[in-house]
């Protein structure tokens, strides 16, 4: 690590300490020249490969932006986009790959964003899985369905087996 201050190419680690959660080393340096100390912080690089071969280096902010645009209009607060965003990253890392596809990125956003919020998710899949047709919408709508829980279904365990007539509107 060149020094900042005279430019001399070695340095001694004086402390480190993790910082961003994990994500990163805080390193405390000291200049073998002159002896002035700086800080460095080191993080593992994410690097995406787009559909167009170009790489560039993974952004959670990026991934919170496309998030947003499909959260529009609904009752998503930017804390839970921080929390997805960085529930995405945790996981592209999580994979030991240290370069993703697109593909892999937006595979990797469609599990949180579907526990967030549902409409968000069918707008976000709808781009991101090119659907063409009605039918695309309504085989991912019908898959919804099936993996959600009934809200009129059984009653629960321990209950007599009755469940409350619904409220009249």
């Amino acid at each position: 690590m060149h020094c900042p201050f005279c430019k001399h190419p070695d340095s001694r680690v004086v402390d480190s300490r993790t910082a961003d959660d994990g994500a990163a080393i805080r390193r405390r340096r000291q200049c073998q020249h002159c002896g002035r100390r700086f800080t460095t912080i080191e993080t593992a690089t994410l690097t995406v490969i787009k559909r167009s071969g170009v790489t560039e280096a993974f952004s959670r902010d990026k991934v919170i932006a496309g998030v947003r645009k499909a959260c529009q209009g609904r009752p998503v607060t930017e804390d839970a986009l921080a929390v997805l965003g960085h529930r995405v990253e945790e996981a592209l890392r999580a994979t030991g790959s240290a370069e993703l596809t697109a593909h892999d990125v937006g595979l990797a956003i469609l599990g949180p964003l579907k526990e967030l919020d549902l409409v968000a998710y069918l707008r976000f899949a709808s781009v991101y899985q090119a659907f063409d047709t009605l039918d695309d919408f309504e085989a991912a709508i019908a898959e919804l369905r099936a993996t959600r829980p009934d809200p009129h279904g059984p009653p629960p365990a321990g209950t007599g087996g009755t469940r409350p007539a619904p409220a009249a509107g």
